[in-house]
């Protein structure tokens, strides 16, 4: 299980606990809530009523005086009240009163009057002083059967001389018990798919975080150059920093070892016969071959400083991350222009340039090393094309990149070559005099790539030579200009 679900289910888990705990908790809250309401306005009618009928009570005319006219007329009332969702029609209000020894005077049913109540909570703990109540079922099978009654004792002159009991049918709350405890469950339903909803986007948000480190990490590991993400969270950013930190500390390590190996081995050969040469001209001899073995030395130091400048060169473009000094740049103008400085050279082999190039191209782009590697793209083709042949220069734009493909005329680069090219100091000998290169102008080539955001290919013409392909973004990434 990777770390993105376990931190989607355990934060699903625990926020889906909470929403179940605290819809659980209400809903077990919410019946007894009700309840209580209801007991606390049964409590105010007793009591009000316990005030209207205390005369007629104590003068014995409660069933022919206007208490009884005033509940018959009630129990035949139609109202039509709109209790939010419910539409109330019919009374069902319950009332019955009772002397100072729990005998039923008046029932509000008609059907209990004369029995002994003395016994019920309502009226025993009334008659003696206390707040009397009780819930009974009138059916003992039947849950939604029971009914609340409140009682209020009755005073004339401050003598208790009855109970009033005030009865109302739990049955009349239980829509609102329904219908709020559907409103939790479907609330609650919403809350756990926001839940859900929140745990995707906060899980995405830090496992994207992560797949940046992940892909920086594989970058690296695969020779590229990428730049530190740039990460939100202080402690991945810190993170960041320290694995780029551990990766420069690395590659210089590395570096500085590989370039010492690389530039002794490529200067013994010259320096070896820069020494025999120089023992040889102790001797003496004719001043033809003098001059021969002088031409020689030079030829040799010539080739060092080549060497030695264009590892330099190298050296400073394999450690850019990115653009130090980015700018626009008419690219077409530049091949022109570099076309043109080297037509006298061309002009000597016969070899012409034929240039199919869109104008008015610009390219963000590091002006010096952009020149450097356009320039040793065109040195590599006029090296091998043949006497009389043509470099074809062509260009395109196609979502955002633009490549510029160098086709010469010459024997194109065998297959066990293909994979190296690109490789430092190997080099290939030229077709008209066997002589090598130092082998670092196409490696500097795909170092100012890399560096661009793009990428340089070298591969067989279909018909004859060699296609050189160099693709560079119009715009790199993350760039300001």
């Amino acid at each position: 299980m990777n770390l993105s679900v376990r931190i989607f289910l355990g934060y699903f888990v625990l926020v889906g606990f909470a929403i179940w705990f605290v819809m659980r908790t209400f809903s077990a809250e919410l019946v007894p809530g009700m309840r209580q309401s209801l007991e606390e306005v049964l409590v105010d009618t007793a009591n009000l009523l316990a005030e209207l009928v205390a005369e007629e009570v104590d003068q014995r005319r409660l069933q022919s005086g206007h208490f009884a006219d005033a509940m018959a007329s009630f129990a035949e009332r139609r109202i039509d009240a709109r209790i939010w969702f419910l539409r109330k029609r019919d009374p069902n209000l319950i009332v019955y009163i009772t002397d100072a020894k729990g005998i039923v005077l008046y029932d509000s049913r008609g059907r209990d009057v004369g029995k002994d109540y003395s016994q019920w909570n309502d009226v025993l703990l009334t008659l003696r002083g206390k707040y009397g109540a009780r819930t009974t079922r009138e059916d003992e099978k039947d849950d939604f059967s029971s009914v609340m009654y409140v009682a209020a004792p009755i005073y004339r002159h401050d003598e208790l001389i009855g109970v009033v009991t005030v009865g109302k049918p739990s049955v009349t709350v239980q829509p609102f018990v329904e219908s709020a405890t559907r409103n939790i469950k479907e609330k609650g339903v919403l809350m756990i798919l926001a839940a859900l909803a929140v745990g995707i986007i906060i899980t995405y948000w830090l496992s994207m975080s992560i797949r940046k480190l992940t892909a920086y990490a594989r970058a690296v590991r695969d020779g590229e150059r990428p730049s530190v993400p740039r990460l939100r969270e202080k402690e991945l950013a810190q993170l960041a920093d320290a694995m780029d930190a551990m990766r420069r500390e690395l590659e210089g390590k590395d570096y500085v070892e590989n370039y010492l190996h690389i530039l002794t081995h490529e200067m013994k050969s010259p320096l070896a016969a820069i020494r025999g040469t120089a023992e040889l001209l102790d001797e003496e001899m004719p001043l033809a071959d003098r001059q021969r073995f002088i031409a020689n030395i030079r030829s040799e130091a010539n080739r060092l400083h080549q060497v030695v400048e264009q590892l330099l060169q190298l050296a400073v473009v394999e450690k850019q991350q990115g653009l130090s000094n980015p700018e626009s740049v008419d690219v077409t103008a530049m091949i022109e222009e570099l076309c043109e400085a080297r037509q006298w050279r061309a002009e000597q082999d016969g070899i012409r340039f034929e240039l199919d190039l869109r104008q008015g191209v610009r390219l963000v782009a590091e002006r010096f090393l952009l020149r450097q590697a356009l320039g040793n793209l065109i040195d590599n083709a006029i090296d091998f094309s043949p006497r009389g042949g043509t470099i074809r220069f062509a260009d395109r734009v196609h979502e955002g990149v633009w490549s510029l493909s160098i086709t010469d005329q010459g024997p194109g680069v065998p297959e066990y070559a293909l994979d190296r090219v690109f490789e430092r100091f190997y080099s290939l000998p030229r077709p008209a005099t066997d002589a090598r290169s130092s082998g670092l102008g196409l490696s500097f080539v795909r170092e100012v790539a890399q560096v661009h955001g793009g990428e340089v290919q070298l591969a067989n013409a279909p018909r004859q030579g060699a296609v050189a392909t160099l693709s560079l973004p119009i715009k790199p990434k993350n760039d300001p200009v």
